[in-house]
Order: C-alpha cells, then structure tokens, then sequence
C-alpha cells in the first residue's frame, strides 16, 4: 500500500484535477442527475442517525477479539488479537461514505444487493436501509466480526440482510449461482488486484445494463489502481465516477462511448 505522503499526494493531485462537486462543466445528463441528485444530498434521512449511534458505540467498545483476517490486512493492527473499537476506526467506511452508499441504493433502488466485506456491519445497514425491498448479502470471512454485525443488524431491527460467513473464494460463487442477477454491489473485501479481478470478472457474469459496482479504495496501492484502470477498461463497462476513496461503474447501455469522470467529493 501507499504511504501517508503518497497518499496524500495523490489526493492532492485528484482535488486540482478532478471535475467540479456541483455538476458544473459536466455535461453527461445521467452524470449530472448523479451529482446533484445523489453526491449532494444533504437530507438527513431517518436511518442516519440510528446507524451512526451503533457506530459510536462500536468506536468505544474496548472488548478484545481474535481475528481471522482473510484480506490485505489491517491498516492499524496485523495483530489476530485486536480491540474492537480499533476495527472501527481503521475499517468501518466513513459516514460520508457510507451514507453515500445508502443515497445510491436510496436513488437507483436495486433489489440484489451484495457487500464483500462486512466488518462490522456499518455499510451493510445503510445498504439495506437504501431500499427496504431490496435483498442484501453480505460476506465476511471473520466469525467474530460475523457475529458482531449480526448482532448490530438485529439491534437495528433489519430484516433484509442476509450475512455470509467465510472465505469470499469459497462463499462468493455459491452465492451467484443462486442469483438470477445482481443490481448493485460493493466490493470491500481484499484490497489486492488478483482477488479485486477476480470478484470483478465473478460480479460482471451476474450483472446487467443497470448494475451498479462500487470498489473501494482504488488509490489504496499501485495494485489497486492498476485493477481500477483494468476495470475501467473492460468492454461492458460505460460510465466510471472516481471520487478517489471509492469508484462508480455502470453499464448502462445508453452510452455508446466509454465516459470517465473523476468528480471532487
């Protein structure tokens, strides 16, 4: 991974490079409907402050836990043996972000919903708060952290998640086999390119025009922004939105020609 001052720098270079956070200059109407329809919604839904109060307490919870973990590592700890406030801090997504995702289930409303990565459930319940209707499978390869989003999704009295315990390479194709299709889906899982591949090319056989993939962190290290560019690439895919901690792509087939945004937020 990218050191603090790489990464910083990068930034920095996405903050003067990137388009306008208001839409203007960006002249793809379905982008523009993007920005100001769901980037800058500033509402504060029901459910934020619901799910932001488990968060609070999870950054508090000094209980200690053992940790299988089966991605690229904590940022904070590589110890097994980790508190449970220190999981997170360093891996729970942002509010910004994670509210972020509730806004585009909330506007795009898909119904098949799958998260690799649970953590500890922050993401998955704005997930599933989004759209009521829709169905969220959630993979996590921890059991402990298993069961502490479990019981988080339980304490929110969410009904439509359904958590998937183990190894993304084992637990991932089952799940779509079963799958007629998949409309959304966030990829959090192992921030490596192999396996960030491998999810991708998984996910595509399983998608359609209006599937949305959101992979995070695609700054995080030269095997992560290499994925990204591969993703990018990639003939089914039209539309890609960088925001640099996570990217957007869609495969809406009213766009004829690739179009790749990189929008301040």
């Amino acid at each position: 991974m990218y050191n603090h001052f790489q990464l910083a720098k990068k930034y920095l270079n996405y903050r003067f490079t990137s388009s306008n956070g208001k839409g203007h200059g960006v002249h793809s109407p379905f982008v523009f409907d993007l920005i100001t329809k769901v980037l800058r919604d500033k509402k504060e839904y029901e459910c934020y402050g619901k799910i932001e109060a488990i968060r609070n307490e999870l950054i508090n919870n000094f209980q200690i836990i053992h940790v299988d973990d089966l991605g690229a590592g904590s940022v904070v700890k590589k110890l097994n043996e980790r508190e449970v406030k220190d999981i997170a801090r360093s891996s729970l997504k942002p509010k910004k972000y994670a509210q972020l995702l509730f806004r585009i289930v909330n506007y795009y409303k898909p119904t098949t919903i799958i998260e690799l990565g649970t953590s500890l459930g922050i993401t998955a319940s704005y997930l599933a708060s989004g759209n009521e209707d829709a169905k969220v499978y959630t993979c996590e390869g921890s059991t402990t952290i298993a069961a502490i989003a479990q019981n988080n999704f339980s304490n929110l009295n969410l009904k439509n998640i359904e958590l998937i315990q183990g190894n993304f390479d084992k637990t991932l194709p089952p799940l779509l086999s079963k799958l007629d299709k998949i409309d959304f889906a966030f990829i959090d899982g192992n921030h490596r390119k192999e396996p960030t591949l491998n999810y991708f090319y998984q996910l595509i056989g399983h998608s359609n025009p209006s599937s949305i993939l959101i992979f995070d962190d695609i700054h995080w290290s030269a095997e992560m922004e290499s994925a990204w560019q591969e993703i990018k690439q990639h003939p089914s895919i039209t539309v890609t939105i960088d925001l640099f901690f996570i990217g957007i792509v869609f495969m809406n087939t009213d766009f004829k020609v690739k179009q790749h945004f990189s929008i301040r937020y």
